[in-house]
């Protein structure tokens, strides 16, 4: 080959190789982005993830403490609601106890009972019910608690026993037709005044 031929040939040898290394060291460029970019991506995903799973744990976390102190609440109040009821239970026993003697005591507060229904009333001919161990004790005493409401209301007052009811103590005052009716046993009053009985029980118990 002559040596025109010899130096065309090295002349395109030449430029294929720096054809050849340009696409490599381009090729080489584009493989190092794309690893820096995958690298920077997976970084990326990597925080991401770890970052929601972050959320998700204090998420969880707040659900967990906020269940907790519900249901700590809940079993404070349950327990407190027990010893409520069992302190008003074992008043219903002491004034079962109480109203089953001749108490003094119970007699007055019965008289009292009797004389503030009587009032609600507004006086007149009503008939008074208690318990059976009860009609004794209060018999001799309802003309003179008449007497006092129809001289506090100014107006004719007569009580007249009636059958005897089941009942704890206290009693039951009624007009003769039945139409109107004061209930004043003691467990009525217990639930009437249970709401504001049961806060100040709480108060003593748990203050």
């Amino acid at each position: 080959m002559s040596s025109g031929a010899d130096k065309i040939v090295s002349n395109i040898t030449s430029e294929a190789q720096n054809t050849a290394d340009s696409i490599i060291q381009q090729a080489k460029e584009e493989v190092n982005s794309i690893l820096e970019n995958g690298k920077t991506q997976s970084e990326f995903e990597k925080n991401k993830i770890l970052e929601d799973a972050k959320k998700q744990s204090d998420m969880r976390y707040q659900q967990i403490i906020s269940e907790a102190k519900m249901n700590s609440r809940r079993l404070e109040l349950e327990a407190r609601e027990e010893v409520i009821e069992e302190a008003f239970n074992k008043a219903t026993e002491e004034l079962t106890n109480i109203a089953s003697t001749n108490d003094t005591e119970y007699l007055n507060s019965l008289k009292n009972m009797i004389k503030e229904a009587t009032i609600e009333i507004g006086g007149g001919n009503l008939v008074v019910l208690v318990k059976e161990e009860d009609i004794s004790k209060i018999s001799g005493s309802i003309d003179s608690i008449a007497s006092e409401v129809q001289s506090e209301l100014s107006k004719d007052t007569k009580l007249n026993m009636g059958e005897a009811i089941n009942t704890i103590g206290g009693a039951i005052l009624k007009t003769e037709n039945g139409e109107i009716e004061v209930n004043n046993t003691i467990e009525a009053r217990m639930l009437r005044f249970k709401k504001v009985l049961r806060s100040e029980v709480a108060k003593v118990l748990f203050s």
